[in-house]
């Protein structure tokens, strides 16, 4: 489906004439590298999907939203109120979140919104559909309400990665510098998403810092090749089954962290700062950590991830793309053997990418499910795709019927259009 279709649709959801509406657009997201580094203040090599969200909204005169999902016709309906209850398991979820810390965040009159959205990414497939929702409801409202000239808003999000930021604790329920925080959407994670979706430049790859949110530098895709993104069919909604997974990737982190605060008194605020101040960098993690096997390989999957991507970043930099794939396969291995958040036809996917041929593979998201990139020549991609496919559905073929193989190149940021 293409993006002017999905505007279309979108529009036709709200049965607003098109200059009535406001619409944007808001991507996917490809985490080239950088599985579970956000939250412990690692690194990470992103870039927005030509795939994504149609997101039309006009004003409302109260303080409702009232939100239809475009392709499957599901409406649903609450007031703008920092006391309102979501339902945990539906994609609801992620946009009410959005409207209770607004009304939280930012107190007073509000008005509300008759939103639509229409998307082509698959759902709960590692792509961030769900921040994508999570950014396109917080547009509209911002949009609709001028948030950015209240004085709440400047005195704590000053740019567009400082919006990132926001939006990522407005998913984990965190306060931002003066945002008072709330529940959140029930997961443990980062800002990863959101600065991929906000901060993408089309063509290139954008390698930030977290916690807080730093850009340090992009990276171009060479022109001659494209990605294809495999979604496996193992879905891993962040709000259902595999939350609990995910939080414990999380959740092992931090406690690397509070246990390297107890041995030294440091007062390190990430994981990554804890790191950057060691003496003698892993050993004495090593130490702190010997009865913990569990934590430490947390720790060392951490750090490895995060000083692969600024060598991934390094070799595309000069062009060396067999440096890049292997250092992506080490990656992908450090995910399967310590951070365990590969099932195995996302290993598969990235094993069997690799043998036809792909300068590089790795599944990326949360884990558990998801998809798997694997970057190709362009001129080949095509064939590359069907054979991919094919591949995986003779040997997983359970899962033919919701994988989806698609090309796509580093996208645009979310736009008003």
């Amino acid at each position: 489906m293409t993006k002017s279709s999905l505007v279309d649709r979108a529009l036709n959801a709200i049965e607003a004439p098109s200059g009535d509406a406001r619409v944007w657009w808001v991507p996917g997201r490809v985490e080239f590298l950088g599985k579970h580094t956000d939250y412990a203040g690692g690194r990470s090599l992103l870039c927005a999907t030509e795939r994504g969200f149609a997101v039309a909204a006009v004003p409302r005169s109260d303080a409702r939203v009232r939100i239809r999902d475009a392709c499957s016709g599901e409406i649903v309906d609450a007031s703008l109120s920092p006391a309102l209850l979501v339902r945990h398991n539906h994609w609801s979820n992620y946009p009410f979140t959005v409207c209770r810390r607004v009304a939280r965040n930012f107190p007073g009159r509000l008005q509300g919104v008759e939103l639509a959205f229409a998307s082509d990414l698959p759902s709960a497939a590692g792509l961030s559909s769900s921040s994508a929702l999570i950014v396109g409801t917080f547009l509209m409202l911002g949009d609709v309400n001028d948030l950015s000239a209240r004085a709440e808003y400047r005195d704590a999000i000053r740019g567009v990665e400082d919006l990132a930021g926001y939006l990522g604790a407005v998913e984990n329920g965190d306060s931002f510098l003066g945002l008072t925080g709330d529940r959140g959407v029930g997961t443990l994670g980062g800002s990863q998403d959101h600065t991929a979706i906000l901060c993408a430049r089309p063509g290139a790859l954008v390698q930030y810092a977290f916690a807080p949110v730093r850009y340090e530098r992009e990276v171009r895709l060479p022109d001659d090749h494209v990605l294809i993104v495999a979604s496996s069919g193992v879905t891993a909604p962040k709000t259902g089954s595999a939350r609990e997974q995910y939080n414990h990737a999380s959740s092992t982190a931090t406690a690397a962290l509070q246990a390297w605060r107890a041995a030294t008194e440091s007062g390190a605020p990430t994981l990554a700062a804890a790191l950057a101040e060691a003496p003698n960098g892993m050993e004495q993690f090593r130490v702190v950590l010997h009865e913990r096997p569990e934590l430490l390989e947390r720790v060392e999957q951490f750090r490895a991830e995060c000083e692969i991507v600024s060598a991934a970043g390094d070799a595309l930099a000069r062009g060396d793309l067999s440096r890049l794939g292997a250092l992506i396969d080490e990656s992908q291995a450090n995910a399967e053997r310590l951070l365990g958040n590969q099932v195995p036809e996302t290993i598969a996917l990235a094993r069997m990418a690799r043998e036809l041929g792909a300068v590089a593979a790795s599944a990326f998201g949360a884990g558990f499910g998801g998809s798997v990139y694997a970057l190709v020549c362009a001129s080949d991609a095509e064939e590359f795709r069907h054979r991919w496919a094919q591949r995986y559905a003779k040997a997983f073929p359970s899962r033919e019927a919701r994988a989806t193989f698609f090309l796509t190149r580093a996208g645009p940021p979310a736009t008003r259009l």
